[in-house]
């Protein structure tokens, strides 16, 4: 019976089955690398979505057989290295994926090589210390320390120094540190209890999970976004208390300290879901992560569930409300033309170009999409090794970018953003969606 060529439905994601002990050996592991390089290199749609797959190309075409066969088991690691989990060659590339007979996934193969390395202690102190996001952040954000090393982090010797010490890249763009961070700005909003006016499929008022990043790196994403909602009369609230919600561990493949970030955060959103309060978070990857990645790790874990089926993209979710008849659009700043890079872990959550409709419905507003990766993935692009692969990828969208002759770019992943004005290199300064929108509300 012949293979059929690709699926002609939708793909089915299958849960992560981490747990079962055959997961962690690595002669298995090493049988379904094969198996799934193979039929990669067989295929090579997915030669332009980031850097593991031209490795691979390379690693097969350089090698003495010109197929998986000849390539050193080793070297699989190079392709495991380059990939983040950014999960479009499953969601957008690849035509294999389940119900596809060959059942390929290969973002979760990623995830289980990165697993094993992991369980078996091959991971670099300097990677534990960037994916420590709460702890790094606690330490970073004291006042005195916050001012010490932003100064550290803008310094060329200090950064030639932490490039010979921990492996990140003297070049490379580090986040600042806030001592007044989101959850600071917002205090007053932690218990708060506003009634919002439901609609058909959103409650009218929100819980801001601030994510780690958005805390102590870039508060003013969460500023504007509570100034925006409530705008609009989506009373916001903060939860009592979080942690970072596991995505950097994840892509450390450090299962176990995704499941206690899970254990901390899941309980306190669940309760305020069950109050009626939706949840929205400012960065893709944190919405990702509770919307998709949790209920595929702990699949019967019914609090997981709850969570994911109500966290939302802010933009989604203003869509959503605008499609109920209740977005305030009276906007009286038009932007002019604003180009719109879509981040890879927004775009892989299926709820289409929020952020571009409602930037869309201003005034005198064109909005130019660039659907690329822009190559940062929150910790890829600072690392000495990665760092230049990190800048290959960022290049064409650098481009579009100049091209376009806007009056402001940004990203909805701020880091994506970032990247992007440190490719620009011309002055220029990334702004937020969240943050274009109040500017056009006026706010």
């Amino acid at each position: 019976m012949a293979v059929k060529e690709g699926n002609l439905e939708a793909p089915t994601r299958h849960s992560l089955d981490w747990r079962n002990p055959d997961f962690y050996n690595e002669e298995s592991l090493y049988r379904e690398l094969e198996r799934v390089y193979d039929h990669c290199h067989g295929c090579r749609r997915c030669v332009s979505l980031c850097q593991a797959f031209p490795t691979l190309f390379d690693l097969v075409d350089e090698s003495e057989t010109m197929e998986v066969d000849g390539v050193k088991k080793a070297d699989y690691w190079k392709v495991v290295d380059h990939c983040y989990l950014c999960d479009l060659c499953f969601m957008t590339k690849c035509p294999y994926t389940p119900p596809h007979e060959w059942n390929l996934d290969f973002p979760h193969l990623m995830l289980r090589a990165k697993a094993v390395k992991f369980k078996q202690g091959e991971v670099k102190l300097r990677d534990k210390i960037l994916t420590s996001t709460d702890s790094v952040g606690s330490l970073a954000g004291i006042p005195v320390v916050a001012g010490i090393v932003n100064a550290a982090n803008k310094a060329k010797p200090t950064r030639k120094i932490l490039e010979a010490v921990l492996g990140v890249h003297a070049d490379a763009r580090l986040p600042e540190y806030h001592s007044k961070t989101m959850r600071s700005h917002l205090s007053a909003n932690i218990g708060a209890m506003k009634k919002g006016e439901p609609g058909e499929t959103t409650k009218g008022r929100v819980v801001l999970f601030t994510t780690c990043y958005g805390n102590r790196n870039e508060p003013v994403i969460g500023e504007d976004l509570a100034a925006v909602f409530e705008h609009n009369g989506i009373p916001v609230t903060l939860a009592e208390k979080e942690q970072c919600c596991g995505m950097p561990k994840l892509e450390l493949g450090d299962i176990e300290s995704v499941e206690k970030a899970k254990n901390a955060n899941i309980p306190v959103l669940a309760k305020l879901v069950d109050e009626g309060w939706d949840i929205v978070s400012p960065i893709p990857s944190c919405t990702l992560m509770f919307k998709q990645e949790l209920p595929l790790i702990f699949p019967d874990d019914p609090q997981v569930k709850k969570v994911s089926e109500a966290i939302f993209d802010p933009f989604e979710y203003l869509m959503l409300r605008h499609k109920e008849g209740k977005l305030n659009t009276e906007f009286k700043t038009p932007l002019g033309k604003v180009a719109y890079h879509a981040a890879c872990h927004q775009r892989v959550q299926n709820v289409g170009s929020k952020t571009r409709e409602l930037l869309s419905l201003i005034p005198d507003t064109a909005v130019e999409a660039i659907e690329r990766c822009s190559g940062h993935d929150g910790t890829y692009a600072v690392k000495k090794e990665f760092h230049e692969s990190a800048m290959k990828i960022v290049r064409p969208v650098v481009s579009r970018v100049k091209n376009a002759k806007a009056d402001h770019y940004g990203s909805d992943c701020p880091m994506a953003g970032h990247h992007i004005e440190h490719g620009m290199a011309d002055g220029s300064k990334t702004q937020h969606p969240m943050s274009l929108l109040r500017k056009a509300y006026g706010i």
